[in-house]
């Protein structure tokens, strides 16, 4: 049990640093070659901080552990609109000027939902998988139209500072950051199923927990570094990528690998039914006043605390 849970520690040790640099050099590389900030904040770094989260489920199905891929899938979701939005906004107050986070807000609802309906028989299938990635295509074109204006372009750029890095060493910065990324996921799911073994845990509550912390580190690395710059636009439009890029991207890997079904009620019930929820009350807290207050961050925070038992 000793070595599976320092693999687990040192999975997620390696796997927050691996995907922020993934992340850093990524946005970095688009912005050199031009990219627009807007496209970059939206797509480039809400990718790159699901990549964790995209590739561990990945690997889960493929080891023929489908309620692991979706419980992380499902857990991430939840952490990343209650803990970690609530510790954004218990920092500083969340301020969402931007038309395109908002317009994502909304997306992410029926996303979270759609992906939630899909795993009610026990797992996505290849056409819900396609589905879902159609869908994923289809949102990004919409989030991504032109938005003159939109704040969410300059906080980008100045959370990546790309202008005086150079396009080479960034690049190198992006494959060995992914490189990390993939060892490093791989690392903490084997330690996280050997723990759930011995410890006579269900694989998909350690999925919807452990597991799913792990993964969302890199969300809470950004939540933090954009707190400290009050780039709350930021913030907000990652943690809201990100849930697009999990429920849409990574449920339709997952559908497409094509994984056994299962039978856990406590993840496509209890679980999807809280991912949904707690979407919903994060959308209304950013709708209302256009701002995440610091009472209403740690009733999210504190929501997360009251889901978790429940996954068991």
């Amino acid at each position: 049990m000793l070595v599976a849970l320092l693999a687990v520690l040192l999975g997620i040790a390696v796997l927050a640093v691996a995907a922020d640099q993934f992340v850093i050099g990524a946005a970095r590389v688009a912005l050199i070659k031009n990219v627009p900030s807007l496209v970059v904040g939206v797509v480039i770094i809400g990718f790159g901080t699901s990549a964790p989260e995209i590739l561990v489920s990945a690997l889960a199905a493929l080891d023929d552990q489908p309620d692991v891929a979706v419980g992380n899938i499902i857990g991430s979701n939840i952490a990343n609109l209650s803990l970690l939005l609530g510790i954004g906004a218990l920092i500083v107050p969340l301020a969402v000027d931007s038309r395109t986070v908002r317009r994502e807000a909304l997306m992410v609802v029926g996303a979270v939902a759609l992906f939630g309906i899909f795993v009610q028989g026990g797992g996505v299938n290849r056409v819900e998988g396609i589905i879902l990635l159609v869908a994923m295509a289809a949102a990004l074109y919409v989030i991504t139209r032109t938005q003159t204006g939109d704040p969410l372009g300059p906080e980008t750029a100045e959370f990546a500072d790309a202008t005086h890095h150079r396009f080479g060493p960034e690049v190198g910065r992006t494959v060995i950051g992914l490189v990390f990324t993939v060892a490093s996921g791989r690392l903490l799911l084997w330690g996280a199923l050997d723990l759930a073994d011995r410890a006579g845990l269900s694989a998909g509550f350690v999925g919807a927990t452990l597991v799913s912390i792990g993964t969302s580190l890199p969300e809470l690395v950004t939540v933090i570094q954009s707190a400290r710059r009050s780039e709350t636009d930021l913030m907000v439009g990652n943690l809201l990528g990100s849930n697009l890029f999990n429920a849409l991207a990574a449920g339709g890997v997952v559908g497409l690998i094509g994984a056994p079904r299962f039978d856990d009620t406590s993840l496509t019930t209890i679980a999807a039914t809280a991912a949904v929820v707690v979407a919903v009350a994060a959308t209304v807290s950013m709708r209302t006043g256009l701002r995440v207050t610091r009472v209403e961050g740690g009733l999210l925070a504190l929501a997360y605390v009251v889901i978790v038992p429940l996954l068991a």
